[in-house]
């Protein structure tokens, strides 16, 4: 909604659907006031009362959802802490993301064949996580959907490779991320850059210099370092320090793993780790903040989601004005150049169709892809190397083996892949079995198996 309060070449109508019909609502008084302040007369909004109304007649379709709710999410990452096994976000990979994507996959089924009816020729853009899973599933269950997804987590990295050529002298006013041009391959959270340059200055030797400087210490930007190291007491909002404590890193991961390997991880460490070995980096909470990043607790999740109902309900009583600041994200960007306004290049989740040449076909993969008119070419890019492919396919593995068993309704083999899980591995195979048996039960994970 902020990012259209700055359209100036489009118009519209955004259509809100929510299974929780107030939200729907709350969402359309919001959109209303702020576009008449900021943007009148371009964009409306209508909250529907049902997915048919909000998808009929639709040519783009974005979907952004919690699966579940945040007491799902708190076993999700929580009852493994009990034996030994920490995630710190717990919505890709690892027990975490299993669980979840178990939840996941009957709502993307009903999503893509409600688009399938009533909105077949729209493009479909996912925000969800697990990012794999949800685009995986629209595709399974409606194989000539036009969908992909978009994540910012390449974005992030660009800004920190910015960073390591200001820190080396070049530009020193400053460097735009989006002039930074990378190349990514791999899977979503686990995604990586092979080549990176800046106006033709390749960017790997600069990169090298600033992870040889910080790799041990780590490096913040000067907000961020602040509020951590202060433990939550150094910014006017204590909130907002909690968060950054929760959600920033040192970077440490990343650069460890160039170190590993010599490509460049392009994903946040919180997310990088839950793809490596769990010795490595979250053995235990002490190794995990000797690392620099933090387990962000669900407790948080539910009450920031607490404060941000009481901060919409004052948008819409007209206790608090929205101010809108753009988000970084490219959805409106990838939009208008889908209808013809431009060309553009970004990183985007779809099917592999030879754009990772060394993973499985028809997997969910990220790389870069080329937007025009009413089009996306994803770009082939060289595939991982091999040491990198060896921690990469087996999570592209679990992620078609959870999509198979819960198409298939086969619970065993859910818990097959589940206990193939290299954390999960550490444990007994009853402790494994019990694990997966409670966190099933108390997410209501168990629901779906007799549903279509």
């Amino acid at each position: 909604m902020q990012d259209l309060a700055f359209e100036k070449e489009l118009s519209g109508v955004i259509e809100l659907y929510d299974i929780d019909p107030e939200a729907a609502m709350t969402n359309e008084s919001i959109g209303a006031a702020l576009m008449e302040k900021h943007n009148k007369g371009r964009w409306r909004f209508h909250a529907n009362a049902s997915l048919q109304k909000a998808l009929e007649g639709s040519d783009f379709v974005f979907v952004s959802i919690l699966p579940g709710d945040f007491n799902d999410m708190a076993v999700d990452v929580h009852a493994p802490e009990r034996y030994g096994i920490y995630q710190s976000v717990g919505d890709t990979a690892g027990a975490g993301g299993i669980i979840r994507a178990i939840r996941t996959i009957p709502q993307f089924r009903e999503i893509a064949r409600a688009i399938k009816r009533y909105a077949p020729d729209a493009w479909v853009v996912n925000y969800t996580n697990p990012m794999t899973i949800c685009v995986r599933t629209l595709y399974r269950e409606f194989p000539h959907v036009k969908a992909f997804g978009c994540c910012h987590e390449v974005f992030n990295t660009q800004k920190l490779l910015a960073a390591a050529l200001e820190k080396a002298g070049l530009a020193p006013g400053g460097i735009k991320r989006e002039d930074i041009i990378t190349r990514v391959l791999g899977i979503n959270h686990f995604t990586w850059i092979d080549k990176a340059s800046w106006k033709g200055v390749d960017i790997f030797p600069y990169y090298k210099q600033f992870v040889d400087t910080y790799a041990d210490s780590g490096f913040r930007d000067a907000g961020a370092a602040t509020t951590f190291a202060a433990g939550g007491t150094g910014g006017e909002d204590p909130d907002e320090d909690v968060r950054l404590k929760y959600f920033s890193s040192a970077e440490r991961v990343k650069m460890d793993l160039f170190r590993r390997y010599g490509l460049i991880a392009a994903a946040g460490d919180r997310h990088l780790a839950e793809f490596c070995p769990h010795s490595w980096y979250l053995a235990n909470p002490a190794r995990v903040e000797s690392w620099g990043f933090a387990l962000t607790p669900v407790s948080w999740r539910i009450r920031n989601q607490e404060k941000l109902k009481k901060l919409a309900d004052a948008y819409v009583e007209g206790g608090a004005a929205m101010t809108p600041v753009k988000s970084g994200e490219e959805g409106l960007a990838i939009v208008k150049a889908l209808v013809g306004l431009g060309n553009l290049v970004t990183n985007v989740n779809m099917p592999n169709r030879g754009q990772m040449p060394d993973l499985p076909r028809d997997a969910v993969v990220e790389t870069n892809a080329a937007f025009s008119r009413d089009d996306v070419q994803p770009l082939v890019s060289e595939g991982l190397p091999v040491d990198v492919r060896a921690l990469a396919t087996p999570h592209v593995l679990a992620q078609e083996g959870i999509v198979e068993a819960v198409f298939e309704h086969d619970r065993e083999k859910a818990f097959r892949v589940f206990s193939h899980d290299s954390a999960i591995q550490n444990l007994s195979l009853s402790d494994a079995r019990s694990l997966f048996d409670e966190m099933c039960a108390k997410t209501r994970a168990d629901a779906i198996w007799g549903h279509a």
